[in-house]
């Protein structure tokens, strides 16, 4: 109930602003949009999928050479649709590691590669993020309205930096065994769950052992993430050259990092719809555009998403082609 209560309040958000800027206004921004524009918005995004699918490549260590890299990209854009389709922008992850073992990777591994990819992704997320918000202050300054939000991420982003930094911590000391001992403690009994716990304990391990033993690994897969989400900033310098407002690559890495960190602070709305749309009408406005190009610019993101929630529900009926849904993944 709360989640449609939520999506219906986006919706009508992202309605009302449409409507206050004025649909024929929009509608004039986006016909100045050729084919070859529209393909132009989409290519970014199409490096960062290819960044961010090596990246978790990475975690996969000795499995990764079994595994064609085509195959990884399709796997991630499958799970990826379902994260952007549901709240909390997980649900998507053990689908990975489901459709991995199809490949042959061990459930266990390809858990494993799925934990710390994500970790790893968040790590890159939040230096993008630092990046941004200080580039935010020196171009906008720290008074007004857009100083106190910026104010607001770095408080917010230094308690994702402390969360991440736990989790990390917990990962290495055994983070499944953890959970289990915290069940039994509780005096609960699941059967599902006790019946796998030689699987939790190696998984704990493999986790562990990425960790303190492929420390290489852990700086590539940073590495390779950090780029896709420069990828984003890439996006926005497309996007606002092709309405045909100037931007520099300052700017857009700025505007890239912050419309992140709101989509980021929205994740409990399902497509963080109407939030993620007022966000990125208030960013650009606060970098000196009008509400045309700033409500423009977030209805080709929207663009963007819809095409790879295609391309992700392509992969997804593709990958699962011939599963029984009724059995379990292990």
């Amino acid at each position: 109930m709360l989640k449609t209560a939520l999506l219906l309040l986006g919706a009508l958000t992202l309605s009302v602003l449409v409507w206050h800027i004025g649909i024929e206004r929009i509608y004039a921004a986006v016909a100045q949009l050729g084919p070859a524009a529209m393909l132009a918005v989409l290519l970014p995004s199409l490096l960062m999928y290819v960044l961010e699918a090596y990246g978790w490549l990475v975690t996969l260590g000795a499995w990764a050479k079994d595994v064609p890299f085509w195959r990884v990209l399709a796997i991630r854009t499958a799970g990826e649709v379902v994260n952007m389709t549901t709240p909390a922008y997980v649900g998507g992850e053990p689908l990975k590691a489901f459709l991995l073992k199809r490949q042959g990777v061990p459930i266990v591994e390809g858990l494993a590669s799925v934990v710390t990819a994500k970790t790893t992704m968040t790590i890159a997320q939040i230096l993008f993020i630092l990046a941004g918000i200080g580039l935010g202050v020196w171009l906008l300054g720290a008074g007004g309205s857009a100083g106190q939000t910026i104010t607001a991420g770095l408080v917010s982003v230094g308690l994702l930096v402390f969360g991440v930094g736990a989790f990390v911590i917990v990962q290495r000391q055994g983070m499944f065994t953890w959970m289990l001992n915290l069940v039994r403690r509780f005096g609960l009994r699941l059967q599902y769950v006790e019946s796998r716990e030689q699987k939790l304990l190696d998984l704990d391990r493999t986790i562990a052992h990425f960790y303190t033993h492929r420390r290489s690994a852990f700086l590539a897969s940073t590495g390779l993430f950090l780029l896709g989400w420069l990828a984003e900033a890439l996006e926005v310098f497309v996007m606002i050259l092709c309405l045909g407002q100037p931007i520099t690559v300052l700017s857009a890495i700025a505007i890239g990092a912050l419309s992140v960190f709101i989509k980021g602070g929205t994740f409990f709305i399902p497509g963080s719809l109407g939030a993620q749309d007022a966000g990125n009408l208030f960013l650009l406005t606060a970098f000196g555009y009008g509400e045309v190009t700033g409500i423009t610019f977030a209805l080709l993101r929207r663009f963007r998403e819809f095409v790879w929630i295609a391309l992700g529900l392509a992969c997804l009926a593709i990958m699962t082609k011939g599963v029984d849904r009724s059995l379990p993944a292990d």
